[in-house]
């Protein structure tokens, strides 16, 4: 089998708290192993497991003791640097219409491929976190996940909740027959509608640096801005093996601009969002 990784993103978020929980398998060198990883506003957690502690399919697995679906999830983490357990209960989730993807799913070149489970949905639980309670009542929740071999060399990602809605921008440097292309993809639920910017739609990036990324589609135009840097480490794949160091702001300040034609859907600076910037 070739190297390949897959891996699934939980965001839970109150006014209090935000935190993530990947669980991921990945295979390399003729070797299978998965992890678990945890990343707050203050820190983050990377716990290794054999393969063989890898059971499911879909979105329905289990690490270990650690169970992870759409209804939810269980941890029971117990490493050196790491105690968390504790049950989070999920609502309802909000697809997208179609595959974020969209015709691109199909490429077969693509390092990496991207899901979008539910823009928005509720979580209520608790926690423990190195004795730490992280309660959720009615909390803001998001899903996602990747697999493939690699994450691309060069990529901002951003997701956030807004006021009865939630974001998702993604731009990569996507290899293409030789050439390197930037390939962009957004979701945003805003007012009772969802607007999609990608690629395949005509979409394209006409500004990346210093913590930003502009995309344009027509007369629909997205910004995402970095206002606040505070990343924490968390591992990637490179070739199916989780060598790689990226950094991700878990709960950081970002400014937002959604724009079709002259009317200004929103302008937003929104508190506790997600962002990793990896472009030089």
């Amino acid at each position: 089998m070739n190297d390949h990784f897959c891996g699934w993103y939980y965001k839970c978020q109150s006014e209090k708290e935000t935190l993530a929980v990947i669980p991921a398998v990945h295979r390399a060198n003729g070797k299978t192993t998965c992890s678990i990883q945890l990343i707050t506003e203050a820190a983050s957690w990377s716990v290794p497991f054999p393969g063989s502690a890898f059971h499911g399919d879909g979105m329905q697995v289990s690490i270990g003791e650690n169970r992870f679906g759409p209804q939810g999830l269980h941890l029971h983490l117990r490493a050196p640097c790491l105690r968390a357990s504790g049950t989070l209960r999920f609502g309802p989730f909000t697809p997208l219409r179609y595959d974020i993807m969209g015709p691109l799913r199909y490429a077969p070149f693509l390092e990496c491929r991207h899901s979008v489970f539910s823009m928005r949905h509720t979580v209520t639980g608790t926690l423990q976190v190195n004795g730490v309670p992280c309660v959720f009542q009615n909390g803001t929740g998001y899903a996602e996940g990747d697999r493939g071999r690699s994450f691309p060399k060069g990529y901002v990602w951003t997701q956030c909740a807004l006021p009865a809605g939630a974001l998702m921008l993604a731009a990569a440097d996507i290899p293409w027959g030789g050439f390197h292309v930037t390939g962009v993809t957004a979701a945003v639920l805003w007012q009772g509608r969802q607007y999609r910017l990608a690629t395949y739609l005509g979409a394209k990036a006409t500004d990346i640096r210093d913590g930003a990324v502009t995309i344009r589609q027509g007369r629909a135009r997205l910004t995402a801005r970095l206002l606040e840097p505070a990343a924490q480490p968390l591992r990637a794949p490179s070739g199916g093996a989780m060598v790689r160091t990226i950094h991700e702001h878990a709960a950081c300040r970002a400014f937002y601009r959604f724009q079709i034609g002259e009317n200004t859907l929103f302008a937003l600076e929104v508190p506790n969002t997600s962002f990793e910037y990896e472009f030089p």
